[in-house]
């Protein structure tokens, strides 16, 4: 084991994502994906038939990581990623540390843990036994934000002035999946510099994209911000119509991937019509929702335009009621 654990420490410096074994450690989702994302392109990139196991911690039973780690027959390489890590049984966190002192070859774990003092003991663990870990701090300072944002630009290779990076923070807020698409749109649309004015032209006022916003936080269950959201969006003029418009597109697409068979994004963009970015998105958003949470949130959503066309007396108060309906029903699964 002593030999087993030596090659482990060898094989996991920062710049190796195949190292057996990585710790994201944090509770930023973004950067939480993305270091998710680096470790699955790194392995089919190894390997195109790279074969990834996607669990939440409730998945994660006694047993289970053994039958995901165990040798086949056509010794193909894995992926397998645990979500919520700090939240897995004492059993199944037994299992973990056990395979920790001797991961499988062709095998990467990627264990996702929050980083507080729940489930401290497994993350002590998986440092002790020299896992690779990958930092995702929650960005709740804008002084962090801001920061995100010319990291984003430089690793881009675009120059960003100061002014059109805080412009771009005080438009858009504290969502980082936002910042870091914006930042992505500037880079592919302007050319040289991208300044504040920039920005404004982009951003000021941008009804579509809060609509959405709106929609995102409601389907992943995150009722106060999706409120908070939509309050704003309402009051910088966002046309009522719009956000059931972006509401309905959201649960439609949590619909339409769960029913869908299952396979890589670029095959499941061409079935159902949506790009691989957007099917990544919603597989993320998906998680705790059932059928009858789907059916529940359209009825929801349906109520909502009849309320905003005119069916009632407050458009405001119809969409407030559905975005608390659609929030509810994404956690469903969750209880």
């Amino acid at each position: 084991m002593r030999g087993m654990l030596g090659a482990m420490a060898r094989n996991s410096a920062p710049d190796n994502p195949l190292a057996p074994v990585t710790v994201a450690v944090g509770q930023e989702d973004l950067l939480l994906d993305r270091a998710v994302q680096e470790v699955v392109a790194a392995a089919r990139a190894a390997d195109a038939d790279t074969d990834v196991r996607d669990l939440t911690s409730d998945q994660l039973q006694p047993g289970t990581l053994a039958e995901l780690t165990s040798p086949s027959l056509f010794a193909e390489r894995k992926v397998v990623v645990v979500r919520g890590a700090q939240d897995l049984s004492a059993d199944t966190v037994k299992d973990v540390k056990a395979y920790l002192g001797a991961p499988a070859e062709e095998i990467t774990l990627v264990l996702l843990h929050a980083g507080g003092a729940k489930g401290k003991g497994l993350l002590d663990a998986a440092r002790k036994a020299g896992a690779r870990e990958v930092a995702c701090p929650k960005m709740t300072k804008p002084a962090d934000r801001l920061a995100f944002v010319r990291s984003e630009f430089r690793a881009l290779g675009r120059s960003a002035t100061p002014e059109a990076c805080q412009a771009l923070v005080d438009s858009i807020g504290s969502d980082l999946r936002e910042l870091a698409s914006a930042v992505t749109q500037l880079a592919a649309d302007v050319e040289g510099t991208i300044d504040e004015a920039v920005v404004g032209r982009y951003y000021t006022g941008r009804a579509e994209a809060s609509s959405f916003t709106v929609a995102d936080r409601a389907v992943e269950g995150r009722a106060a911000e999706a409120l908070e959201a939509l309050r704003w969006s309402l009051s910088t003029g966002v046309a009522p119509v719009m956000i059931t418009s972006a509401l309905a597109q959201g649960v439609r697409a949590i619909g339409k991937l769960s029913s869908a068979r299952g396979g890589r994004p670029a095959d499941l963009a061409r079935e159902l019509g949506m790009p691989p970015w957007k099917i990544d998105r919603v597989r993320q958003q998906m998680r705790g929702w059932t059928p009858d949470g789907v059916s529940v949130a359209l009825r929801a959503v349906a109520e909502a335009d009849a309320g905003v066309k005119g069916g009632g007396d407050d458009a405001e108060y119809a969409l407030e009621k559905a975005v608390v309906a659609i929030a509810r029903a994404a956690r469903a699964r969750r209880g």
